[in-house]
């Protein structure tokens, strides 16, 4: 039985991710000022125009806002007025506020007195938020990632190399989605290849998708997989308005683009521009962690994680471990009990989520990059131990 499972990614000059890049610019500058600092970063961006909101509790006196977002949006390649969304001279907007006392309290209240007395630092930090977050990994690739998503990350990658490189006349939003067959649970082709490239208005389509196939596609797609794939290349036939002139951006769009491609449900709760004391980011990216270890130590070949949080509470008050029929749930789910710790506290400890380590993390997905913290599989001798 052939099952096909299609994935897609975005540049750094998608017009969502010009923003999830300006929040985790801001985030990391409150980061190295005041490791406390509580952070919710949105974004919003358009014509000519960025709006910076959220709300803030940091002890840094300044944060330039302004100069900050300019520095993000020129890194990304928006440089040039004629695109219509310009570093130099659109205007910036900040509307920050304070952060809502009612989460503070929930966050950093002495949780020892109201839950029975503990003495366990831990056990003082509340989560964020209330909600469930996913965590996931499979053997399909090396980074124990889905195929499909791991794909469509290089493709976009290799689209803004080559912008940068050698194929100038590519401007900075594009896309790219793979359709992966499986048979009997393993991949076997790529049915299809989608990319969009945004593209200066005097180069012709067959010029941009001669160029696109040869310089990005056949370089990152194997080509045993590759072999019978429809290739589309800006299937409209024009794409030379784009980013922020064609298209509002928003923080947090592209919450299936940052995690796992849609190969496992999703919470909801996205990640740009939060500090590590929203579980919806720091959890996600502990159950990540959890994950790959357990897949790693050869319990499983494929296993999903849902936790989920209780606002201003240190414990998780549900635990979910699915591996799709490779392994043991139950075994599993006590030797993660044990050797793993899900308090917020915790969890931002074990991962040194204080450090201003996001912008790192905000294009090409939040997942499979060895060199953040929760790719680490230095617990896979602990939860063979207890398995």
């Amino acid at each position: 039985m052939v099952k096909t499972v299609s994935s897609e990614s975005v540049t750094e000059g998608h017009p969502d991710k010009v923003c999830d890049y300006i929040a985790d610019s801001i985030l990391d500058a409150a980061l190295e000022k005041d490791a406390d600092s509580r952070i919710a970063c949105e974004v919003c961006v358009a014509t000519g125009l960025t709006v910076v909101l959220g709300e803030f509790d940091t002890a840094t006196d300044f944060i330039d806002v302004q100069a900050i977002a300019r520095s993000a949006i020129a890194e990304v390649g928006y440089t040039d007025p004629a695109l219509g969304f310009d570093a130099s001279t659109c205007a910036v907007l900040n509307a920050i506020n304070g952060q809502s006392p009612d989460i503070s309290r929930g966050v950093i209240a002495a949780l020892e007195k109201r839950d029975g007395g503990s003495s366990d630092k831990f056990d003082s930090v509340g989560a964020g938020d209330q909600g469930m977050m996913f965590g996931y990994a499979c053997s399909e690739t090396e980074e124990l990632m889905p195929l499909p998503i791991t794909l469509a990350h290089k493709l976009t990658k290799e689209l803004s190399d080559a912008r940068k490189t050698d194929l100038p006349f590519l401007r900075p939003d594009g896309k790219a989605m793979v359709a992966l067959d499986y048979e009997n649970g393993e991949p076997v082709r790529v049915s299809s290849v989608v990319v969009s490239a945004q593209h200066a208005p005097d180069v012709s389509q067959e010029k941009i998708r001669e160029a696109v196939i040869e310089r990005v596609i056949k370089r990152v797609v194997p080509q045993k997989l590759l072999k019978g794939a429809e290739i589309f290349v800006n299937p409209t036939g024009r794409f030379v308005v784009g980013g922020p002139a064609g298209d509002t951006g928003v923080t947090g769009r592209k919450i299936i683009v940052d995690t796992y491609g849609g190969a496992i449900p999703h919470g909801g709760g996205a990640f740009s521009g939060k500090d590590a004391s929203k579980v919806d980011r720091s959890a996600s990216y502990y159950a990540r962690y959890v994950c790959k270890n357990v897949v790693a130590a050869g319990l499983c070949s494929k296993m999903m994680l849902q936790v989920g949080y209780a606002i201003g509470k240190a414990r998780p008050v549900s635990l979910f471990v699915d591996t799709f029929g490779t392994g043991d749930d139950e075994r599993i789910r006590a030797a993660v009990e044990r050797v793993f710790d899900f308090r917020p506290a915790a969890l931002i400890d074990k991962l040194g989520l204080k450090k201003p380590i996001f912008r790192l993390t905000t294009n090409y997905g939040h997942f499979g990059k060895a060199e953040l913290p929760w790719e680490k599989t230095d617990a896979v001798e602990a939860i063979k131990a207890v398995y």
